[in-house]
């Protein structure tokens, strides 16, 4: 199962063992909600997708990598305690709190969430004293005699015993009572988080061609050579700064990410010459719509190699310009919705509301509800920059109310539609231009290729990035409309003579 399906069918897990009957019981009971054990090889993805599901939920995430951990912290340290039975008194043996049952408690005091996931990494790596308690906790929910709390699923997750050799097998009693998920790597589905993500374009076009090389493991009498995709976005968010800092990335460089010395050699040429094409076929003058028709005869006469990289090239920047575009519009969703309820708060005061005031309680508002969710986790890293443009923009407007000394509803409400519409002007003028430097690409392509594989390639990328598909739903483009459809004509019929051969 691929990650993709993998984070659907955690969700999915999480809502069925979260729904609770008309009485506020779970419809499941805790005691069979069968912890989730996702088994797959080390760097795909498994601990990133529990940060993006605890956020999509709306519920906790307590994290713990357990090859860290000691049977004593795991399980609490032991204490005497004077119990009385049958009117004899004894002396037992209790444990503290354990540490990770502790944090999920003080996860739920610190957010207010009282349902979440704990997640158990490396779980099969564990220490030979503390394997007996975590074969126990798969089955009873407890570390010692501390129950995990209600309303928590447990998730862990542990690597095949080819690649690492600490790995312990579970029992078939500990497998009967686990809900077992394999993941495997795939690129196709990497590929559409990695442009939510923003990876480096050189990073996505070099794989689009080489994709034997987005995972592989190889054991040699030299050690083991591996890449994976954690290896990628590490190494893609290394580049990215890079450029700021006006350093060079080298084989030297790529080899402390991706650790298969053939791969990062491959990568680190491919890079030098991605940063040379792109000041060769001057990338930012032909989304501006300035085509060099020398350019044009001399891309079109490029080797194979050379045209993906010019392609890869348009690629970066038009994703880069229409995610920036679907952002903005997100922004301008989440200010309106708060300039909405000004308005009805403007309303809803029985006495002459001061206008300054008002706006200043919402923007107050909104930066409460920021801190909350952020110190919950519960805000991706763009969820949490559109905030802090949103208390930007409402603490400029407080200020301007403020410097101009508007006080009165009526001119308090027409002095912050003023000046709504102006970020709306700003807003559909960035709008337009995404749109037409899209038509600039189409250009380009059209010029250089016709009709070819280069222009599916380009349709095939923009179809894999969700703030591509995102724009263009809202913004009509007709070459891209006209060109998908072909390109579907064409799969089908390729389809069709398949199944006939």
């Amino acid at each position: 199962m691929n990650i993709k399906r993998t984070k659907e069918e955690i969700k999915n897990t999480i809502e069925a063992y979260l729904l609770k009957d008309s009485y506020g019981n779970y419809e499941i009971p805790p005691i069979r909600q069968r912890p989730i054990f996702l088994l797959g090889s080390p760097g795909i993805g498994k601990t990133q997708i529990m940060e993006q599901i605890s956020r999509e939920c709306g519920i906790g995430l307590v994290a713990y990598t357990m090859t860290h951990h000691t049977r004593q912290s795991a399980i609490g340290l032991p204490f005497i305690s004077n119990k009385q039975y049958q009117s004899r008194k004894y002396a037992v043996t209790e444990y503290t709190m354990s540490e990770i049952v502790a944090s999920v408690y003080e996860k739920m005091e610190s957010t207010g969430l009282r349902e979440g996931i704990l997640f158990l990494d490396e779980i099969n790596c564990v220490s030979e004293t503390l394997a007996p308690a975590m074969l126990q906790f798969l089955q009873c929910k407890s570390f010692g005699n501390h129950q995990i709390p209600e309303g928590w699923v447990i998730v862990a997750a542990g690597n095949p015993p080819e690649f690492n050799r600490s790995v312990r097998e579970f029992d078939m009693v500990t497998l009967d009572r686990v809900k077992k998920i394999e993941v495997e790597a795939d690129f196709q589905v990497w590929k559409e988080y990695a442009y939510g993500q923003g990876i480096h374009g050189a990073v996505i076009s070099y794989l689009n061609t080489r994709k034997q090389n987005f995972y592989q493991m190889e054991t040699t009498v030299d050690g083991r050579n591996f890449a994976t995709p954690r290896g990628w976005e590490d190494l893609s968010n290394l580049i990215q700064v890079y450029e700021k800092l006006e350093k060079t990335v080298d084989s030297q460089v790529v080899i402390q990410y991706i650790q298969f010395p053939k791969v990062a050699k491959d990568f680190a040429n491919y890079l030098e010459l991605y940063y040379k094409y792109r000041t060769d076929y001057q990338i930012e003058e032909i989304l501006k719509g300035n085509l060099d028709e020398i350019l044009l005869k001399k891309v079109a006469h490029a080797s194979f190699d050379e045209r993906i990289s010019v392609l890869g090239l348009l690629i970066s920047r038009v994703n880069e310009v229409l995610k920036s575009a679907v952002q903005t519009e997100r922004y301008m969703e989440h200010l309106q919705s708060l300039l909405t309820e000004y308005k009805e708060l403007t309303q809803a005061v029985r006495e002459e509301p001061d206008g300054q005031k008002l706006l200043c309680h919402v923007a107050e508002t909104c930066s409460i509800d920021y801190e909350k969710k952020k110190k919950a986790k519960l805000l991706s890293r763009e969820m949490e920059a559109q905030y802090r443009r949103v208390q930007g923009t409402l603490e400029k407007f407080c200020h301007t109310l403020k410097l101009e000394d508007i006080h009165e509803k009526e001119g308090a409400f027409d002095r912050i539609r003023e000046l709504f519409s102006q970020e709306n002007d700003n807003f559909e003028k960035q709008q337009t231009e995404a749109s037409e430097k899209l038509e600039h690409v189409f250009d380009f392509l059209e010029g250089a290729f016709g009709n070819s594989q280069e222009l599916v390639m380009f349709l095939t990328e923009l179809n894999s990035n969700s703030y591509s598909v995102s724009f263009l739903q809202e913004y009509e483009c007709e070459r891209y409309y006209y060109y998908n459809k072909e390109l579907l004509f064409d799969e089908r019929r390729k389809n069709l003579l398949k199944r006939m051969s």
